[in-house]
């Protein structure tokens, strides 16, 4: 990762980053690029889900550029935050020095069996959940948007 002064890294990760780890590396690149770099990975690597890639095109994000890749890259990168998104991967990834460790307990929505209509469903609400949860990290972890936040409440 290069890291631009002023920015915070941002490490998603999830068991196979396929799709929710590139899911909150999309909207975390959407939203805040200036003032975080987001990467993802998983405890393994496969392919880039195109569900995932379907269901953020919607909402106007492309993340096909974003390819899968293993929390083993990534050793000697250094992250401000280290965001595990689901349960099978919070005790299983390897500690980054300096980091901050964050637990998303999100859903896994290739693991739902059933028709195209049921499964993309199922990636837009995760889609929808992980969107909530980027804002949340923002709002808490972004000078820039708490400063908007505290100033707009002052004048209320």
């Amino acid at each position: 990762m290069t890291e631009q002064p002023g920015t915070k890294n941002v490490l998603f990760v999830c068991a196979d980053n396929s799709s929710r780890s590139q899911m909150a590396e999309g909207f975390m690149r959407e939203r805040a690029a200036k003032r975080f770099e987001a990467a993802s990975a998983g405890t393994r690597s496969a392919r880039l889900d195109p569900l995932a890639v379907r269901v953020m095109a919607e909402v106007g994000i492309d993340i096909t550029e974003q390819c899968s890749k293993s929390v083993v890259e990534m050793t000697g990168e250094r992250f401000d935050y280290v965001i595990a998104v689901g349960d099978l991967v919070r005790e299983a990834r390897p500690f980054f020095p300096g980091e901050k460790r964050l637990h998303w307990s999100v859903d896994d929505p290739a693991q739902v069996k059933g028709s195209e209509e049921l499964l993309l469903e199922e990636f837009r609400r995760v889609r929808d959940e992980i969107s909530s949860r980027v804002d949340e990290f923002l709002s808490a972890h972004d000078p820039a948007i708490g400063h908007l936040e505290n100033k707009t409440l002052a004048t209320m």
